[in-house]
């Protein structure tokens, strides 16, 4: 339960429509013309311009010091993880040769205006940052990210990706139906950065030395643990009780008796028209179908639906979603199929069986589990919406 008289700073994770047609340098440029007409002032950059990880003909890296050889202070090796090879990059954020350092938007720009043409980095981030995006954002064990607007440009199979978000907080009132508008200075430079694609709430922990996320009161984790841990013992009990209508045979043997060459169709009407009347909106993926609703308490009920990620198969989850926890159930297809691996989906008439069976166990989900995790958490906020 929440304490309804504190506030919380609740990050802002948003992600811009990009599009790769538009020249590098002209992005930049426009967010760096936004920070100094909202009275910002001159953002501080990070940036990195990264080489492949795999030996190739020519370094990206030693054409730009060739151009421009100051750069040279900034260069040296970086890893993203233990064990992982390092690959040559140039760059000043912490950690690496550069760190702290600085150089000119200008020469940023020019180096921006070679991507990918003449300069055709692997990898290339920048990432503007003014004290008014707010609190800083916890990124695994002692590491934190400052907020502001990233740009990322990267090589990829089939062509450049480019990638444009912006990490902002503000302080969230409990007891409000809405969080408060963004500072105006802060707004104007989100509005110069293209159309929002999502928006997802990050609430951090009140009063911590650090910024942390938020999480349950032990005792209140402690009773939603158990529900959870109670619903995967007994999830047979519970496919039992939702009587599916169709007899469909364990995964192992479906790889048999299923065709993985069959055309399935559309998918997606078969799932809005078995969940839609139980308030889930269905939202297509790449390989991926996502249903949500909301509950009575503010919290996000989500089914993620893997169809073909990596192959013509169903993997399913189900998740009921509260600030500080997800309680997260796999989803089954039928009494003989409780295992969880991925289920072969074969034909049109196939895939119409698995959905009638999925839709029946979501109907006991909904009837039991969901409620019961409501009670164990009580509610979210009403502004409360971890997915929009």
């Amino acid at each position: 339960m929440l304490d309804e008289k504190a506030l919380m700073q609740v990050a802002l994770l948003t992600e811009f429509a990009a599009t790769r047609k538009e020249p590098l340098s002209v992005l930049l440029g426009r967010i760096h013309a936004a920070f100094l007409a909202s009275g910002l002032g001159e953002p501080s950059i990070l940036f990195a311009f990264s080489d492949a990880p795999v030996p190739c003909a020519f370094s990206t890296v030693d054409r730009l010091l060739k151009k421009y050889p100051d750069f040279a202070r900034f260069t040296g090796e970086h890893s993203s993880a233990p064990n992982v090879p390092p690959i040559r990059q140039v760059s000043n954020r912490p950690g690496s040769a550069g760190a702290g350092e600085s150089v000119s938007f200008a020469t940023l720009l020019a180096v921006a205006a070679g991507v990918p043409k003449s300069l055709p980095f692997h990898g290339v981030s920048i990432h503007f940052h003014a004290p008014d995006f707010g609190v800083q954002f916890p990124l695994g064990h002692l590491t934190l990210i400052d907020p502001g607007v990233m740009v990322s440009d990267s090589w990829w199979i089939n062509g450049r990706n480019r990638g444009v978000r912006a990490l902002t907080s503000v302080d969230g009132d409990p007891a409000a139906t809405q969080l408060p508008p963004m500072p105006a200075r802060v707004a104007a430079v989100l509005a110069a950065c293209g159309k929002i694609r999502s928006t997802v709430q990050v609430p951090l922990a009140a009063g911590a030395a650090s910024p942390q996320f938020a999480r349950l009161p032990p005792e209140i984790a402690k009773a939603v643990n158990e529900v959870i841990t109670e619903y995967r013992a007994h999830i047979a009990e519970l496919v039992e009780r939702a009587a599916p209508p169709h007899d469909l045979p364990p995964a192992l043997e479906a790889l048999r008796t299923v065709s993985a060459t069959d055309t399935t169709g559309p998918k997606k009407p078969g799932l809005v028209s078995a969940l839609k009347p139980m308030g889930y909106a269905c939202q297509a993926g790449h390989g991926t179908f996502t249903l949500r609703r909301r509950t009575p308490g503010n919290l996000t009920v989500e089914i993620i639906l893997d169809v073909g990620t990596w192959s013509k198969s169903l993997h399913g989850s189900f998740s009921v979603k509260g600030i500080g926890f997800s309680a997260r159930l796999r989803l089954p297809v039928s009494k003989r199929a409780l295992e969880g691996m991925q289920y072969r989906i074969g034909d049109a008439a196939h895939w119409q069986k698995l959905v009638d069976n999925l839709a029946a166990i979501v109907a006991e989900l909904d009837r039991t589990f969901v409620p019961a995790i409501e009670a164990a958490a009580g509610p979210a906020p009403e502004w409360f919406t971890p997915e929009a």
